[in-house]
């Protein structure tokens, strides 16, 4: 009763899943930078995930260990499981899954990809979600697995409804203090859950993205800038020039991964202009 992506691009590695099932990002996703990525689903075998992610840091091949752990399941037949490993990806969905169920995989030499899903629609939904994630190559992994993630809901999703939602995206280095997580988001029970899953990973991007299109505080922007403060309560006073006004704003509303010196960030002006009197 659900539908996923496992994939990796460059150094980076990630999962997205939907599901008419409550909290389906606590049984579904497991990720290891440089090493798996993992989604089982269906009759879901969490015991696949540690049994599939050692057996790649064994160095067995992606096929052979999705094969060799479907082969000791008495359950195989109800299970379905996406797996990616460093030299591609396969999918698994056994015979007795309900219906519509079924999985595409396929890798490059940097990138690798497995889609499954089952009580589906249609195999329309794992068809759109193909053809998405070979449409955003050259994107944040995480933005490309949520814009496939939302491909798969609009073809269909989810035969019965929506429910939960969840992303995981690890690259080594990569997100807040460089803690490698790329995104680490779950919609646990919410009618919309995919949209609800995109509205926060917009946010997790504002709050813990870098500073980006940054535009000089000069001229009517600096003007604009300055009134905009002190209609959210931080004036420029004379012992306080324009960027340490900012400054002390941006650290109230958490917006201090967006510094930039002499200027400021595209985003940060869009929620300074929306921004509430203190």
């Amino acid at each position: 009763m659900t539908f996923s992506i496992a994939a990796r691009d460059g150094d980076a590695w990630g999962v997205a899943v939907a599901s008419k099932f409550l909290a389906v990002g606590s049984v579904v996703p497991r990720v290891v930078p440089g090493l798996a990525a993992v989604a089982t689903q269906a009759m879901a075998r969490v015991a696949y995930l540690d049994e599939l992610q050692d057996s790649l840091a064994r160095g067995r091949a992606t096929g052979d260990a999705l094969a060799s752990a479907v082969s000791g399941d008495p359950g195989r037949e109800h299970r379905q499981v996406g797996l990616v490993g460093p030299d591609g990806a396969a999918s698994w969905t056994g015979a007795e899954c309900l219906s519509w169920a079924g999985g595409r995989s396929g890798s490059t030499p940097d990138s690798a990809f497995a889609v499954q899903g089952n009580i589906l629609v249609g195999p329309q939904v794992v068809d759109a979600m193909e053809t998405t994630w070979q449409a955003t190559a050259g994107q944040r992994l995480d933005h490309r697995l949520l814009a496939v993630l939302l491909a798969g809901d609009d073809a269909g999703g989810d035969a019965r409804g929506r429910q939960s939602a969840a992303l995981l995206v690890r690259s080594p280095g990569a997100g807040y203090d460089g803690a490698g997580v790329l995104a680490d988001l779950r919609v646990d029970d919410h009618p919309d859950a995919p949209r609800e899953l995109a509205r926060l990973h917009r946010l997790s991007t504002l709050y813990f993205g870098s500073a980006e299109d940054v535009q000089p505080l000069r001229g009517p922007l600096a003007e604009e800038v300055e009134g905009l403060l002190a209609h959210a309560g931080y004036p420029v006073r004379v012992d306080r020039d324009l960027p340490a006004s900012l400054e002390a704003w941006m650290g109230e509303v958490n917006l201090e991964n967006r510094l930039s010196t002499g200027g400021i960030d595209a985003r940060v002006l869009e929620v300074l202009r929306g921004a509430e009197p203190r």
